[in-house]
């Protein structure tokens, strides 16, 4: 048995400590802020993704697609199924044809089949190629957290909230944690066989303060509008794509639906290149001074819909998106996983969706990481 400490609380961090637990190990959870999935486990698209999204990359499009059914079957009391979901092929600038999209779907078996008429006549023909019903979800943030809740006191993990982890260093009793209580403002240290950095957009702040080589990684800080749509969209999802498009989703734990944009939603970015450049996404976010592009989004995405002008803003969503730079090429989301980080049991994990963990737990799996 051994013990083990995954740093952030996540959905990723909740799922894997629980993992381990339930194989036997001695697990603590530990998260900075005071609740479970507050951050960008909650503050996202609420999408289950079934492949549809990554026609520029079949193997991504291809684990969704095998990761969907298991998602929505051990998690489906937070899985709002009934809804219908449609994607339209935006023009010009569009990456991929009607035509390529339908040949891409048949490729990855994925259900796929011209949209009805009273959706297809809320569109600008103008601008919008074709219209199609497909199979996807969302669930619910808040519903899934308190499942997740609920399991890790099952597989009796320790859980610490409000606690963060400044540095791992390496002795010849294991690895040593250094952790912060931030409300108390008092410090404890952890030995542990294993650690896991969970943490997204905190893991190179992690591996910077514990001298270690960064990870390169792009960072974005995104808004996520949540609108209250008009009656014709209540309980429809609408994904307009490939390129520079958007998205309207239901976001099922407010009743109201998300709304981004590829060209709004990020109101900046920036990259980890080297540990001398490495800026902690936390700080910045507390720095950003946030002023909502939702009439920018609205605007634009109307002149492919123009019902979309009858949306009424109730509030945004603010994360920072963390990704892989070479992600950008094929608009994939692979699983980011680094065993052993240059220190013998400290391994870096993130992936780009919430159904990533599954690939996470096999790859943990496969290379018999823990004794």
């Amino acid at each position: 048995m051994s013990s083990i400490i995954v740093v952030g609380g996540g959905f990723f961090g909740m799922y894997l400590a629980e993992y381990f637990a339930k194989s036997g190990h001695s697990v603590k959870l530990i998260e900075r802020e005071q609740g479970f999935m507050t951050r960008a486990s909650y503050n996202n698209q609420a999408r289950v993704h079934n492949g549809y999204h990554y026609p520029r990359s079949i193997l991504t499009a291809l684990r969704s697609r095998i990761a969907f059914p298991r998602f929505v079957s051990e998690f489906e009391d937070c899985i709002q199924s009934e809804l219908d979901k449609y994607y339209l092929i935006g023009k010009p600038l569009g990456k991929i044809s009607a035509k390529q999209f339908q040949k891409f779907c048949d490729k990855i078996g994925a259900p796929c089949e011209p949209a009805p008429y009273h959706i297809q006549h809320l569109t600008n023909p103008n601008l919008i190629d074709a219209s199609f019903s497909v199979k996807e979800y969302a669930f619910d943030a808040v519903k899934l957290k308190d499942i997740m809740v609920e399991r890790l006191s099952a597989a009796k993990v320790q859980c610490y909230l409000g606690c963060k982890v400044d540095k791992v260093t390496e002795t010849d009793k294991g690895l040593l944690v250094s952790v912060t209580n931030i409300e108390a403002s008092t410090s404890e240290n952890f030995i542990a066989d294993h650690v896991f950095n969970c943490t997204y957009s905190q893991i190179n702040t992690i591996l910077n303060n514990s001298s270690i080589d960064i990870i390169p990684l792009k960072h974005e800080m995104t808004e996520m509008c949540l609108v209250d749509v008009p009656d014709e969209l209540k309980n429809i999802g609408i994904t307009v794509m490939c390129g520079p498009f958007f998205s309207v989703m239901p976001f099922p734990s407010t009743g109201l639906h998300s709304f981004s944009h590829v060209r709004y939603t990020p109101h900046y970015e920036w990259q980890d290149k080297s540990n001398n450049g490495c800026d902690d996404a936390y700080e910045k976010f507390e720095r950003f001074t946030r002023t909502s592009a939702w009439r920018y989004m609205q605007k634009d995405a109307a002149r492919y819909l123009p019902i979309l002008n009858e949306c009424k803003y109730d509030r945004s969503l603010w994360e920072v998106k963390t990704i892989l730079p070479r992600s950008e090429s094929d608009d994939s989301r692979p699983i980011l996983f680094r065993a052993n980080h240059q220190i013998n049991g400290f391994h870096c994990i993130m992936g780009g969706k919430i159904d990533n963990v599954y690939d996470a737990v096999e790859t943990i799996s496969s290379l018999k990481l823990l004794n």
